[in-house]
């Protein structure tokens, strides 16, 4: 653990072993060790209660849909990476020689789970209080940024496609991975006149959003 490493997080940690377990790939963890991924696990949710509670004080007068779109793009695996990369989480990850070969220090979906780990230890070595001075410092921006909700895409693609005299939007699951702690879904849409494109999410909820946002930009791209 370097001073550096601290000086970014703004805590000390009482268990310094929390924050290596944060920072562990299971492909560097021995056999059998799952590395972040239980600290991933309980990051997830911290980071959602603690989101949701920054969404409910600046946006008094939403409904929970606007605040559930508004949750959503906050606690997205982009907005974790991005939240990483900006930190430079990437240089602190243990990985094996063939992940890191690989690319694994800029992996998206690497990226976010270690920032969820990190956040998970925050709170198992500080409580709620630490984890939430992390968050508040890294989220505050990228709350503030959207002065309205992001508009909903899956509604947006049935709009476009009613106004022009088309049939709905088709969703079709394409895969399932990932652990059952922390699944992801791969589901494509399809339009016709338009190429399937598709979406990956924690949900298939999140997924068929993801997906309708990536037609939308393409259609808007084309026209």
């Amino acid at each position: 653990m370097t001073d550096a490493l601290l000086n970014i997080l703004d805590h000390e940690f009482a268990d310094p072993a929390l924050l290596r377990r944060a920072l562990l790939h299971r492909s560097a963890a021995p056999t059998g060790d799952l590395g972040y991924e239980r600290l991933e696990f309980l990051g997830d949710r911290v980071l959602g209660l603690v989101v949701t509670d920054m969404l409910m004080a600046a946006f008094p007068a939403e409904d929970e849909g606007a605040l559930a779109r508004r949750l959503a793009g906050l606690v997205r695996r982009e907005t974790l990476a991005d939240a990483a990369r900006g930190l430079g989480l990437g240089s602190f990850i243990r990985l094996s020689r063939s992940e890191e070969e690989y690319g694994g220090r800029d992996n998206e979906t690497i990226l976010a789970d270690v920032c969820e780990a990190i956040i998970g230890a925050l709170y198992q070595d500080g409580g709620l209080e630490a984890a939430r001075g992390f968050i508040q410092r890294h989220w505050a921006e990228r709350l503030a940024a959207a002065v309205e909700p992001p508009r909903d895409a899956k509604t947006a693609l049935q709009e476009w496609a009613q106004g022009r005299g088309l049939p709905l939007p088709v969703y079709r699951m394409a895969s399932r991975t990932g652990p059952d702690h922390a699944p992801e879904f791969t589901v494509s849409v399809e339009v016709q006149g338009q190429a399937p494109v598709e979406g990956t999410g924690p949900s298939k909820r999140l997924a068929e959003q993801v997906a309708a946002a990536c037609l939308i930009q393409r259609i808007d791209t084309d026209d």
